[in-house]
């Protein structure tokens, strides 16, 4: 998946996450309001990346122009619905996260209180080519029986939003 140019076909296995957000809450416990007063919710990740960004540019070395996590908050919605950093985010709503910028990103990953995305781990197994004809509820679990859980130092470079 090193160097996929935005807008090609992308041939990979996906990984499905639903991540359900949780109310912003300030240090004394109060709900955080949006400036239209509505209640703002957040997810617990940032990301990087774009087709408006420079990949060379990025502090973790990301091959292309995605979208990617770049940190992940301990204890929050995307910690617990098993989004990882590093993932790439291919999909979110629906909507094809390998041609948008940054900012497009940004606010379809606000919009909504569900974020239902598919992301690309680097380090999924390759499967044979007879898995093809497993159901997606295998494949998910064979993938999960393969990739080792690590742990991430995570840096904060400057390009990144938090949400």
């Amino acid at each position: 998946m090193a160097g996929h140019t935005a807008g090609e076909p992308l041939e990979c296995y996906s990984i499905p996450i639903v991540l359900e957000k949780e109310q912003d809450i300030d240090q004394q416990g109060n709900p955080v309001l949006e400036p239209d007063g509505k209640q703002r919710y957040r997810c617990g990740f940032r990301i990087g990346g774009g087709i408006d960004q420079d990949p060379s540019q990025s502090p973790q070395g990301y091959p292309d122009k995605g979208v990617y996590v770049t940190f992940i908050h301990d204890n929050s919605p995307a910690s617990r619905c098993g989004l990882q950093l590093h993932d790439k985010i291919l999909q979110v709503n629906g909507k094809d996260f390998t041609v948008v910028t940054h900012k497009q990103a940004v606010e379809s990953i606000r919009k909504k209180p569900v974020l239902k995305m598919l992301v690309y781990r680097k380090g999924v197994p390759q499967l044979p080519k007879s898995s093809n004809q497993m159901g997606a509820h295998t494949q998910f679990q064979a993938y999960n029986q393969h990739v080792p859980q690590q742990q991430y130092n995570a840096q904060q470079p400057q390009y990144h939003q938090q949400y």
